[in-house]
C-alpha cells in the first residue's frame, strides 16, 4: 500500500539514521518492549528521538503497537502499563464519532474487527483526536496534527496473527491465555481483512501532504 501510494521504502531494524528526520513518512511497526524499557533497549531511545523531532516539525508517522506508544510518548502523553490487563486476540475496535468522521474511516461501521497484542496503554495524547476505543482500553487510535498512532493491527491477516498467536503458544498460556480459543476467532479477523486494507489504503493516501 506504501508502495502503491509513491512512497520509496527504506526499512530499518532497531536503528535510525539521521537522514529520517526527512522522510516524507516514519512507519513505526511493533515490539514486545515497552517504551520505559530504553535502559535495556537503548535503540528505543533513538527512535523516540527521531519521533519527537518529526513531531515538533509537522513531519508525519504512523504507528503501530509500541510504534503508536512511542508516538504518544514524543506528542506528550505517558506510556503506562495498563490497569486491565493484558489484551491479546480478535475484537473490535469502536471508532468514535471523531473516529467515523476522519477521512480513514468514513464510511467504515462503527465497529471494525482488528488484532490486538499489548499490555501497555497511555494517557490521552495532548491535542490529539481519540479515533478508537475498546471496551478494555480506551486510547486505541488518535490523529495528532498529521500523524497516526494505532494500538491494535490493521496491518495483520489471519494467517499472520495465526502464526503469531501459535509462535507464543507457551508464553501465552503461561498468561493463562487459551490459545486455541483465541484462533477459534481468527474467521472473524478473515473476514474483516478487506475492510482493514481499505481503511489502511485510505489511512497511508490521508497521511500524504496536501
Amino acid at each position: 500500500m506504501l508502495a502503491d501510494a509513491g512512497y520509496t521504502l527504506t526499512t530499518r531494524f532497531r536503528g535510525v539514521e539521521h537522514r529520517d528526520l526527512d522522510a516524507e513518512l516514519v512507519v513505526v511497526l511493533g515490539g514486545s518492549m515497552s517504551v520505559t524499557s530504553v535502559d535495556a533497549h537503548p535503540f528505543l531511545r533513538d527512535e523516540l528521538g527521531l519521533l519527537t523531532e518529526r513531531f515538533a516539525n509537522a513531519r508525519p508517522v504512523l504507528g503501530f503497537c509500541l510504534g503508536a506508544q512511542l508516538l504518544a510518548c514524543a506528542a506528550g502523553a505517558t506510556v503506562v502499563r495498563g490497569k486491565n490487563g493484558f489484551e491479546v486476540g480478535v475484537g473490535p475496535v469502536r471508532w468514535t464519532a471523531a473516529g467515523l468522521a476522519d477521512a480513514a474511516v468514513k464510511g467504515l461501521p462503527q465497529k471494525s474487527v482488528m488484532a490486538h497484542w499489548h499490555e501497555d496503554t497511555w494517557t490521552p495524547v495532548p491535542n490529539a483526536t481519540l479515533l478508537a476505543s475498546t471496551d478494555r482500553y480506551t486510547q486505541q487510535a488518535f490523529r495528532v496534527g498529521n500523524s497516526v498512532g494505532l494500538q491494535f493491527h490493521p496491518e495483520l491477516t489471519a494467517d499472520v496473527f495465526g502464526a503469531w498467536l501459535e509462535r507464543d503458544r507457551e508464553l501465552l498460556e503461561l498468561d493463562g491465555k487459551n490459545v486455541d480459543e483465541l484462533k477459534a476467532a481468527l474467521p472473524k479477523l478473515k473476514a474483516a481483512e478487506a475492510q482493514n486494507a481499505l481503511f489502511l489504503e485510505r489511512l497511508v493516501h490521508s497521511l500524504r501532504p496536501r
